[in-house]
């Protein structure tokens, strides 16, 4: 098998080069975490505008037999069973 022999001033070349892109990249893994960690707190700005605010609706209900489970809607709802007195 014959062997070829490279010149050591090409080798260097290349390292140098291989240097350069790893610095390259680096400095492309810095940006996009710092854009990442940008974009992250501007939504969390954009997201705090915004007031959350909780209704209640009391509502009463005669269930017909004294309970106080309903069912409204498909949603089954257990209230707290309070009476007249009647």
């Amino acid at each position: 098998m014959d062997q070829k022999m490279i010149p050591y001033f090409c080798h260097e070349g290349d390292m140098a080069r291989a240097e350069r892109t790893i610095k390259r990249l680096w400095i492309l893994c810095i940006i996009l975490i710092i854009l990442l960690v940008g974009t992250n707190i501007a939504w969390i700005y954009y997201e705090s505008q915004f007031e959350t605010e909780k209704t209640v609706v009391t509502q009463d209900l005669d269930t017909g037999n004294g309970g106080d489970a309903v069912i409204y809607d498909g949603v089954h709802f257990n209230g707290t069973r309070e009476t007249n007195g009647n």
